[in-house]
């Protein structure tokens, strides 16, 4: 299985939220220049996010960035489905159907790998994901001095 860009940049942003302390101010530019990552991906991950009810945004003074109490506890693996979908891994129909479709074994077994994947996903939370090793190098991360 390979996620897509937009999920791996969705997750990351999301692991990055759930170490902020305490009144730490986190806009989505701060973000995206922590992470290295361009603003419009950003922009548009935590739109996504937000959608999701995982990410929280406050606009004006004293406003950013915050994981939500749900974003939090949020298994991994449904996070992973609703940004990239439950399309299967392949598909035999199209502009020429696959000519094996009637007896083809290879379908089924990468639809089941693909269910093993999400099951592997399932039980971690975002939490999780984002405590130790992983909290301490997530709070290092700062954006460039201007």
């Amino acid at each position: 299985m390979r996620l897509t860009k937009f999920t791996d940049l969705a997750l990351r942003v999301t692991m990055r939220l759930a170490v902020v302390a305490g009144g730490e101010p986190l806009t989505t530019r701060g973000v995206a220049e922590a992470m290295r990552i361009p603003y419009t991906h950003t922009a548009k991950a935590i739109t996504r996010l937000q959608h999701l009810g995982v990410v929280e945004t406050r606009r004006g003074r004293g406003g950013g960035l915050a994981l939500t109490a749900f974003g939090r506890t949020a298994s991994v693996g449904w996070l992973v489905r609703e940004l990239e979908g439950e399309e299967e891994v392949v598909t035999c129909e199209g502009e020429v159907p696959c000519p094996l479709r009637a007896a083809c074994r290879l379908r089924g077994a990468l639809r089941e790998a693909q269910r093993a994947f999400y099951a592997a996903l399932d039980p971690l939370t975002v939490a999780e994901l984002a405590a130790s090793p992983a909290a301490p190098v997530l709070l290092s991360l700062r954006p460039s001095p201007p």
